[in-house]
């Protein structure tokens, strides 16, 4: 369980898909000028994610890595699959947003008319496919984490695709100097925030420091001091004694 937690809030704080390693900007500086958009499509995103990542996840383990055929038999053991990573990972994630696109389509017209071309090209989009890169990266054990890793990654991208929209929505009634307006003043804003979630990461990694070395107080280490300490009172005494007898 604590396992859980700490990547669900890893994911959303320290390794926020859009302010840790900026993926998925296209998307998030075009459809963030209003709440009710950013809403819609970072919907679609936690969705995505939700459903890629632990399909990827099981391609990955069962189908993809070096040995991962052994369940077909022995003599597939040496068999590695990883060059097809990128193909079978977009194959999956164009599936997905497919349906996602079907669906907003059918129960939402508005929202898929606003949306435009930015929903279809969540199929290219560096955060979804980097949210299953990163999960081949990271090696993670399970499938339930996978599935946390995916929810709590688009949830990270939500909440940004969230705030900025909400800030570009108040915005426009600031006096901001002509040559910021537009995406000038949405890069510094993105960046302060950037700043604001990478300061959440002492919260997990501030008290990694390793402990200092403890000296070792076995009765065997005590015994050999003592021994070491007779020896030099011994030397001690002879050189005194020798000095005498001259």
């Amino acid at each position: 369980m604590l396992e859980h937690l700490e990547l669900f809030f890893k994911s959303i704080f320290i390794d926020n898909m859009v302010f840790a390693v900026f993926l998925g900007m296209c998307s998030y500086l075009a459809v963030s000028k209003k709440v009710s958009t950013a809403v819609g499509l970072g919907a679609a995103v936690i969705f995505v994610l939700a459903v890629t990542v632990p399909l990827n996840w099981l391609l990955d383990q069962y189908l993809l890595r070096d040995g991962a055929l052994v369940w077909l038999g022995p003599e597939y053991a040496d068999y590695n699959l990883s060059f097809l990573s990128f193909i079978l990972f977009i194959a999956t994630i164009a599936t997905m947003v497919q349906l996602v696109e079907i669906v907003v389509e059918k129960f939402s017209p508005a929202l898929y008319n606003s949306l435009g071309i930015f929903l279809p090209l969540i199929a290219v989009n560096c955060a979804i496919l980097g949210g299953s890169l990163f999960m081949q990266a990271r090696e993670i054990p399970s499938l339930g984490l996978a599935f946390n890793y995916g929810v709590s990654s688009g949830i990270g991208w939500f909440l940004a695709i969230l705030a900025i929209a909400a800030i570009r929505e108040k915005i426009r009634y600031s006096n901001v100097p002509a040559p910021l307006r537009g995406l000038g003043i949405t890069f510094i804003i993105t960046g302060l925030m950037g700043i604001g979630f990478q300061s959440f990461g002492g919260m997990l990694t501030g008290d990694n420091e390793a402990p200092e070395p403890t000296e070792n107080t076995t009765v065997e280490s005590v015994e050999e001091k003592e021994i070491e300490k007779e020896i030099e009172n011994e030397e001690k005494a002879v050189s005194y004694n020798d000095v005498v007898n001259k």
